[in-house]
């Protein structure tokens, strides 16, 4: 049954990415890798035998593979047992260039024998690793990986694979030498009925009383943050009292974000904007966030409500904001719009009626975010501590190609 709670199985700080194998003589094996940040050792992985429910290691780590120095950031191990062998499936070589190998034994503690199983070879694919083996209903078997593409982050890749003379062949192999190379289209894995094609969640006219799948708060969420208008199709973002040594957006919890969902793409937004008059600094609107950011800003001065274009080039580093343009808009309900082609040339424009829309600012380079991709969504906030603050309604938020 289900565990209740979570089970500490072995303790260790950079003990990472553990799998577990119920091999077929009633014993549990786990392998896991090391981190270097944390254990000040890796490109190494390790097996140890779990009790028969999988919930204490019984047994001290064996070392079963050394990655230095031709397999160096060997992690991400998975565990399988097949035709009397014990495979271990792990990439290696690092996120950007890296590719998939295969070690394999009679004895689950070794020795293994070891093999490259995919790399990039003459693809367009880089670092095609890191990755699971699935066996279909079908009896068909297919490998999912994922490929670092900046700055999109790591898009997940589907490949055919095969069995060679007792070695897993992953991709297509050209050349022969059991090392296959990722593909960029192939057939699709056979189902019991036709699959169409189907995009996951972008658009969202937030008429329910729940958030869309695509949406991801940037830090651990909180209620308070939003309320849903489900029956009158909207979703009220409130500002947030800002935390500890505020620099920038990257570090304010509240940002509301989608990954991107395409290399071209268009994301507008109706939105509508209530200040608090008692909170300075509140502002809201429209954002591309990574290690670099742009923003489309609403904010309210002694003028009226002001839209401005603004860009922070190392975010990550604790940089300022630098307004490249902003105009009176005087209004608080706009249409705001972010175009991105190849997947990171960025416009932001603005529209009074939601047909017209006027550039505005300068062109922004999107940049990935540390160990994730770029991402595109909505911000409220608040640069002052108050203990009540304003909002912005939206009512809509529409992906387009």
């Amino acid at each position: 049954g289900a565990w209740s709670k979570p089970v500490l199985v072995k303790a260790g700080s950079g003990l990472i990415d553990p799998c577990p194998l119920w091999d077929d003589n009633g014993k549990v094996y786990l392998v896991h890798a090391y981190a270097g940040s944390r254990y000040g050792m890796k490109s190494l992985l390790a097996v140890c035998e779990l009790s028969s429910d999988a919930t204490k290691a019984v047994s001290e780590d064996v070392l079963v593979f050394d990655g230095h120095p031709a397999n160096e950031t060997c992690e991400g191990p998975k565990f399988h047992k097949q035709g009397g062998y014990y495979y271990i499936f792990f990439p290696a070589g690092g996120v950007k260039d890296g590719w998939q190998m295969a070690i394999r034994s009679r004895s689950v503690y070794g020795p293994y024998e070891a093999k490259k199983v995919m790399d990039q070879g003459a693809s367009s694919i880089n670092g095609p690793h890191q990755g699971a083996w699935v066996h279909t209903p079908f009896n068909e078997d297919w490998f999912f990986h994922f490929q670092e593409q900046k700055p999109l982050g790591r898009v997940v890749c589907l490949q055919p694979m095969s069995w060679n003379n007792g070695w897993p062949v992953i991709g297509v192999d050209k050349d022969g030498d059991g090392c296959g190379e990722p593909l960029l289209t192939y057939t699709k894995p056979k189902t019991k009925s036709p699959s169409p094609v189907a995009n996951p969640a972008e658009s969202d006219e937030f008429d329910s009383n729940t958030l869309g799948k695509q949406w991801q708060w940037y830090a651990n969420p909180r209620p308070e943050w939003v309320y849903f208008h489900g029956e009158q199709g909207f979703i009220r973002l409130f500002s947030y009292n800002p935390v500890a040594n505020y620099k920038n957006l990257l570090n304010t919890p509240n940002l509301l974000l989608q990954k991107f969902p395409a290399p071209d793409f268009t994301a507008t937004t109706k939105i509508r904007f209530t200040p608090n008059q008692a909170s300075n600094g509140e502002r809201c609107g429209l954002a591309v966030i990574g290690m670099d950011y742009a923003t489309l800003t609403l904010q309210k001065d002694e003028n009226g409500f002001i839209l401005a274009q603004i860009s922070c080039k190392n975010a990550d580093q604790g940089a300022a904001e630098i307004i490249n343009e902003s105009v009176n808009v005087g209004t608080n309900e706009l249409y705001l719009r972010v175009t991105v082609r190849n997947i990171k040339d960025c416009t932001f424009s603005y529209s009074l009626d939601g047909q017209t829309f006027q550039q505005l600012g300068k062109p922004f380079t999107a940049r990935e975010g540390l160990w994730i991709g770029a991402k595109v969504g909505l911000f409220c906030t608040r640069t002052v501590q108050k203990n009540d603050g304003g909002w912005m309604d939206v009512d809509w938020f529409r992906i387009t190609k």
